[in-house]
């Protein structure tokens, strides 16, 4: 599949933003940080303008982007409206949480309603839009058990990276945020390391007997192209990369998003608050980059079964 560069930024910054209402909801909930109104203030901006973003970029890969609010009509049936429909609703409970963050530096009674609807819608948007790629049968790689999994981890490693970031900027730095971004730096790049085992490793049943039912007559073979000219269909759902520059990327992603991150976080736990802020900045460039890289290979390392049509022997 050819990576579209604002469904990355969408998929990055949403799950991002998303992971960094539910630590700042449950943060609140347990009086695990002060309600001050600042942090709160930074906390909350910072996890609006990141869903809001990615939500908008998704819009840049549609035909016709002034209609995309048709999409919320369909949560019957789609998970891609679903997700729509759970990320405009997770503003609501997030929103009366930062008011009363930010207005009262205050999480309880109403408030403490509130942060558990923003935990809860958080997660159900970030499996949601898992589920928009675990639930398209005709590619492989990704209707696979681990793909919505990974989504919602990554969603709320990537948050806890950032929380960690603002706690360290404001002089806060508490040392739980800092070991739950590690744990799950841990757990993403276990599960990220199992999935591309899974699409290495897993029969090929995509072919083209089977697509066209003849396979049981001997090998099938395309005898004329369908298109004498390269179309929209085989710009976006023939593109490959290399198995020897996936392993590279693969590589890269590991070492950017997962193990130099973590590195970076336990360099805060004992350092000042400038050491502290300096290693959470660059642990959070350093995962961005990488979450980044990884995001670009889920896509690019895509097959999607129409290519059979087009001279593709599996998919």
């Amino acid at each position: 599949m050819h990576p579209a560069y604002s469904v990355i930024l969408f998929t990055t910054a949403s799950g991002a933003g998303l992971g960094l209402l539910a630590w700042l909801a449950l943060a609140g909930l347990l009086g695990l940080v002060a309600t001050e109104r600042w942090l709160g203030f930074a906390g909350f901006a910072l996890a609006f303008i990141l869903v809001t973003a990615g939500l908008l970029a998704s819009t840049a890969h549609l035909g016709r982007p002034e209609r995309a609010w048709r999409a919320f009509s369909q949560w019957r049936t789609s998970w891609l409206s679903r997700e729509g429909v759970m990320a405009i609703a997770t503003y609501v409970p997030a929103g009366v949480l930062a008011a009363g963050w930010v207005f009262f530096e205050s999480a309880d009674g109403l408030f403490t309603v509130m942060a558990a609807l923003t935990i809860a819608c958080a997660l159900l948007t970030l499996l949601t839009t898992g589920m928009i790629y675990a639930s398209l049968r005709t590619i492989r790689q990704w209707h696979q058990p681990l793909t919505a999994p990974i989504y919602i981890v990554l969603g709320l490693t990537s948050g806890a990276v950032l929380l960690n970031l603002l706690l360290a900027l404001f002089g806060e730095q508490r040392g739980w945020i800092a070991w739950i971004a590690v744990a799950g730096l841990a757990v993403s790049a276990a599960l990220k390391w199992a999935y591309w085992l899974a699409i290495d490793g897993e029969a090929r049943e995509h072919t083209i007997g089977a697509a066209t039912g003849l396979g049981g007559l001997g090998k099938v073979r395309v005898l004329e192209p369908p298109h004498t000219q390269p179309n929209y269909i085989m710009r976006e759902m023939g593109y490959r990369v290399a198995r020897r520059h996936a392993r590279t990327l693969r590589n890269l992603a590991l070492l950017l998003a997962f193990a130099l991150p973590a590195v970076l976080l336990l360099l805060t736990l004992d350092a000042g608050r400038t050491g502290a802020a300096v290693s959470a900045i660059l642990a959070t460039l350093s995962m961005g980059l990488g979450l980044v890289i990884e995001r670009w290979l889920f896509f690019a390392e895509a097959e999607h079964v129409s290519m059979l049509y087009y001279g593709a022997e599996v998919a």
